[in-house]
């Protein structure tokens, strides 16, 4: 007696079976499912990926960020280092003479920390010899005594800032590491000893001076010149130890 086949079909209408008790009429087929593959710039957003990732909310990990090109600066330019312009002040510092040609004014008009910070590092570098202690007192001299000359300089009318007095009198500290060899040769000579000294300190005060002190200064030149001086005297004093 045939029976009758039995046919089952899915839900989703993919699928088609057919099924006997004998198995001898089994026949089915498979609809291809309709793919569409999108190569083009923009893919990426049509992806099935994509859209499961941004309705789940992690849409930012699709994201690309975009370089910017600040970012690429060298080490130098980043820290607002120009080695060129400090090699030109320590120059102007050391050859204070107007008669070399040299624009000494730029010390004072486009002041920097880095290079005076340099210069006194330096000189606390070669004090360690005599008294290890005196490395952060000679920083600290280094900004309190700025701060004091600036005070100073703005009561008699001066118009300066106290970046730019911060920075030549950094820089101003050139000719006592200048000195500091001849030191060691002569130390042995005290009168050789004190010239020496002196000449040091009155190139560093000049140096300083002839950049803070203009002529809106007028009659009070001495008045701002002498603490100048006597800053650099202590300075040398913590160089020296006396």
């Amino acid at each position: 007696m045939h029976q009758q086949a039995q046919h089952f079909s899915p839900s989703n209408g993919d699928f088609t079976f057919v099924s006997s008790n004998e198995a001898e009429d089994l026949s089915g087929s498979i609809d291809s499912p309709d793919v569409k593959v999108h190569i083009n710039g923009d893919s990426s957003k049509d992806t099935t990926a994509t859209t499961f990732l941004r309705q789940r909310g992690y849409g930012w990990l699709l994201e690309v960020e975009e370089e910017d090109p600040e970012d690429n600066k060298p080490l130098l330019e980043e820290l607002d280092i120009d080695l060129k312009d400090i090699y030109y002040k320590i120059r102007c510092v050391l050859m204070p003479m107007p008669s070399l040609g040299f624009n000494r004014q730029v010390v004072r008009d486009n002041p920097d920390f880095w290079g005076p910070l340099a210069v006194v590092l330096f000189f606390s570098m070669i004090s360690l010899y005599g008294q290890f202690r005196v490395v952060s007192w000679i920083i600290t001299i280094w900004i309190f005594g700025s701060l004091t000359i600036f005070l100073l300089a703005r009561v008699l009318g001066g118009e300066v800032s106290y970046g730019q007095v911060l920075g030549v009198i950094g820089y101003s500290l050139l000719p006592l590491i200048v000195i500091s060899p001849l030191l060691l040769i002569v130390g042995g000579f005290d009168v050789l000893s004190t010239v020496v000294k002196l000449f040091g300190v009155f190139w560093a005060a000049y140096s300083a001076a002839s950049l803070l002190v203009g002529d809106e200064f007028k009659t009070k030149k001495p008045l701002l010149i002498y603490p100048i001086f006597l800053l650099y005297i202590y300075f040398l004093s913590l160089y020296t130890g006396v």
